[in-house]
This record gives structure tokens, sequence and C-alpha cells, in this order.
């Protein structure tokens, strides 16, 4: 008798491509295949592009049907197969985490299938993955809400002499103070992070604190589209990385720590130069 399994399948980070063959195998088998996009997408490919290619529906699971719809689709998967599509490696958020505890607890039969995600890809700037310390998420500043709170964390890691992966906000489907208010479904256009926001962030909230951990000085690794044909990887101080154009998104930062002689040939191949590309004048904090 086959039982029925919640599948958790992630995608790595490059196309529709990037599934692996078992994941695939599952995707083509499950009576219902949800492609997860909130915590994490790729702008290159959505439901429908990963629909084609799998050559069956994908249907998009929103924040709402995932944090408070989730009961469905698990019940679902009493009866029938049902696969959730998550960007990277499904353990890349707390939110599958709990989908997995969820199951559990329900009995329903929960089976991961990994894939590559930025936590590990990043090793593509050339620095050791067991050089890193925490990994920190930044969240875009807002007028009224500039928070700080990610600053021990880094300066934890830099005290350490560690490395820091820093994660940068992407807002999906997000709606604005007014429309919340009004219980209005508009929803704000997506905007994805970059490089460069990041860093002014960062250097005013190092010019509040001034601990040094991330100040103009700071050497700083940008990476952006890794995994894609037109994946981007500059070094340099912050200052200068501050008005690089890293292309489209998904971008991440990489704070330095300590490195060795092998890490320091890496980075030296990536170095910023003059003819590294450019933001226009003035574009660096722009969305």
């Amino acid at each position: 008798v086959h039982t029925m399994v919640f599948y958790l399948v992630g995608l790595g980070l490059g196309s529709e491509k990037d599934i692996t063959v078992a994941g695939l195998e599952v995707v083509k088998k499950c009576a219902l295949v949800l492609l997860e996009s909130y915590t994490a997408v790729l702008p290159s490919i959505d439901a429908k592009k990963l629909g084609e290619f799998y050559g069956r529906e994908v249907v998009v699971a929103d924040r709402d049907m995932v944090e408070q719809g989730a009961d469905a689709f698990l019940e679902t998967a009493r009866t029938e197969d049902v696969a959730l599509l998550v960007v990277g490696d499904p353990y890349g958020a707390t939110t599958h985490t709990d989908l997995f505890t969820r199951c559990r607890q329900k009995g329903i039969p929960v089976q991961s299938i990994h894939n590559a995600s930025i936590m590990n890809a990043v090793g593509c700037c050339g620095l050791q993955l067991y050089n890193f310390g925490r990994t920190v998420s930044i969240v875009f500043f807002t007028e009224k809400w500039r928070p700080t709170s990610f600053y021990p964390k880094i300066l934890g890691n830099v005290t350490a002499k560690l490395h820091t992966l820093l994660l940068l906000d992407i807002k999906v489907k997000e709606q604005s103070e007014e429309n919340m208010i009004k219980n209005r479904k508009i929803y704000e256009p997506p905007r994805f992070m970059t490089v460069n926001q990041c860093i002014e962030q960062l250097l005013e909230v190092e010019a509040k604190e001034q601990g040094g951990a991330c100040g103009p000085d700071s050497l700083g690794v940008g990476v952006a589209c890794v995994g894609h044909a037109d994946q981007r990887v500059v070094y340099g101080k912050l200052s200068e990385l501050l008005t690089v154009d890293f292309g489209a998104p998904l971008h991440s930062l990489v704070l330095v720590g300590e490195t060795d002689i092998i890490e320091q040939e890496m980075l030296d191949i990536y170095n910023v130069t003059d003819e590294t590309p450019r933001l226009p004048v003035g574009d660096a904090g722009a969305d």
C-alpha cells in the first residue's frame, strides 16, 4: 500500500533546471504541487515557468497560505502526495522546519529533498564555509523603523575573526500601511535589497554604534545571482562596493573576517577595479 507523503523539495538557486532528479521525480508524481513564494524567491522563475518545465500545474503558496492555511494542504497529504517547492534548500527558513514538525505531530509522513542554497553556494566567493560565523538578516529601513539589533551579531563575528553572511531583505506581496489599515488586498511591487542599500544601512548603524564592525574600510564581498550565468562577485572595502553595479537580484553581502592564503588568493581574483561596472552617480541607495 502506498502511503501518502508531504515532500519539501529544494529548487536550488539557478533556473527551473536546478531541481534535482529526485526532486523532479517527486514533482511528477504528486497530486498537488505548491511553490512557496515568500521566504525566498527567484526573480527569474515563476509558477508558470516551473509548471511548463515540469509538465504540470504549480500553485503559488503565499505567506497567508503557508502560515495560516498550512493545515488545509497538510490534510490533503493524508490522501494524496503533496510537494512544497522551496527556493534554495528546504531548511533555509524556519517556516519549513515548522511544517516538518507539524507533519510529525499529525502523523503525516514527510520527506525532504535537498538542494544548494546561498548558505553553501556563497563559497563561490572563495571564503571557506567553516570560517563563517552567525548568519545575519538585514531588513529594509523605513522612516520610522531603523533597527540596529543585527549589529551585536556582526560584532560578535568580527571579534571572533569570522566571516559574516548577510541575507538581504526581500519584500513580496507587502501592503502599504494605508492599505493594511483599510484591509485592502492591494500589494506593493516586489522589492529586493541591493548590496548598495545594505551597505548604506550598515554604515549608518556603524556611525551610531562605533564598534568597528562594518565601517567604510571594512572588507566585504558582494555577490549577486549566485548559481546563474550572470553571477557577479566583487571584493573590496564597503566604501568601494557602495557604488558597484551588482545587476539583477538576488544580492547577498559577506563581511570578511580573518583570511588564510587560499581565501585571499580567491578574493583577489574578485578585487574591485576601475573596470568594475558602477551605478550612475547618486543612485547607490535608490530602490
